[in-house]
């Protein structure tokens, strides 16, 4: 993991921005920029001439820090984040940026009392640090994936599709959805995984209507779709996929909706690729159901980006004119919804390339009837 080339473009972003220093606070942003992984810390970056970066955590991650945070200086504190500002006090920063977006009003108004206090104590002139508010820099550098991190996704959605092989092993009528999502669950850690990459969505019958419909004690259908989105997450990385099988014999309402969904999601993966906009992907998936009469019933965006979470930029949605990158991973998830009646929903997550796309959910898509 290339943490030294990732905090330098962050720190130039900073600089960019017209900040002297980061505050990410971001745990997904710092295990990106330095590879720690534990559930508190608070990493600074400097963006001047002599580039720092410190990261402070509590005395329950000393080794974890140390071992993990290679090429950064580890501060140990019983509150990282005082300790933090502290720092910045010590430090003269003038003007820290910190990520709107993912900073509440609560954690700003605790940074500024902790500057308050950390200025009264050394009887510095109080006239810095200002905190400033700037745009996701470090989430703006994550939308596009190095070789290292889509090795990991490929074998993160890899192992997704192995679980959907299984799953149609055991799939029958009766079964409760929550009964299926433990099936998931449970082949993935058996497989490796170190957890879900959200929790998956089984639905049966007419509960396919919804969504994002949880698992439920009901019932799989004798005869209806049942809907499975689900994830791994892998070396950190998640990975994101739907497919969406029928038991019994459909009737023709239920096999036109699926041949639409599946010709609008080829449609968008058709599209896909660097230089396009977010928006004429969702447009390509959604033209083939307003073309088949059914595009009110698709009540979603037709995809997000992937990565260390789930749920990413770039948003592939109505109207976003983003362009999209090479590197970039997104998925690519048109479905119908109808109320009291059935839904359906078919996912992939593709790599973008500048000449289209690389799906590394390659499970079949074909109709599928148990």
């Amino acid at each position: 993991m290339n943490t030294g080339l990732r905090k330098k473009r962050a720190a130039e972003a900073a600089a960019a921005a017209g900040v002297d220093a980061l505050l990410v606070t971001h745990l997904p942003d710092v295990r990106y920029l330095c590879g720690f992984t534990g559930s508190s810390a608070a990493l600074i970056l400097t963006s001047g001439a002599h580039r720092r970066a410190v990261l402070f955590t509590d005395g329950r991650y000393t080794a974890q820090a140390r071992a993990e945070a290679a090429g950064t200086r580890v501060s140990i504190a019983p509150k990282p984040m005082q300790a933090a500002c502290e720092w910045l006090v010590k430090s003269a920063i003038r003007r820290c940026g910190f990520d709107g977006t993912q900073t509440t009003i609560a954690a700003l108004a605790a940074m500024r009392k902790a500057v308050a206090a950390a200025l009264k104590e050394s009887k510095a002139k109080p006239s810095g640090p200002k905190f400033v508010a700037v745009e996701p820099l470090v989430a703006r550098l994550r939308e596009i994936k190095d070789a290292e991190e889509l090795q990991r996704m490929r074998a993160a959605a890899a192992m997704g599709c192995m679980i959907f092989d299984h799953i149609l092993t055991v799939l029958q009528p009766g079964m409760a959805e929550t009964a299926v999502a433990a099936e998931l669950e449970h082949t993935a850690r058996l497989a490796g995984a170190e957890g879900m990459s959200f929790s998956p969505i089984v639905t049966g019958g007419v509960r396919t209507s919804m969504p994002h419909g949880r698992p439920s004690s009901a019932k799989l259908p004798r005869r209806g779709f049942v809907t499975l989105d689900f994830g791994v997450i892998l070396e950190g990385y998640c990975s994101d996929m739907t497919r969406t099988i029928h038991l019994g014999p459909a009737t023709a309402a239920e096999r036109h909706a699926y041949d639409a969904v599946l010709e609008a999601q080829e449609a968008g993966v058709a599209v896909a690729r660097a230089g396009v906009t977010a928006g004429d992907v969702d447009e390509a998936a959604r033209s083939v159901l307003r073309r088949a009469k059914l595009d009110k019933w698709f009540t979603h965006g037709t995809g997000h980006g992937v990565g260390l979470e789930i749920h990413e930029p770039p948003r592939l949605a109505a109207k976003q004119t983003q362009p999209l990158e090479a590197g970039m991973v997104v998925t690519i998830e048109p479905g119908v919804y109808m109320p009291g009646k059935f839904g359906l929903r078919i996912e992939d997550t593709v790599v973008l390339t500048r000449t289209g796309c690389e799906i590394i959910t390659p499970s079949t898509k074909a109709w599928i009837q148990l």
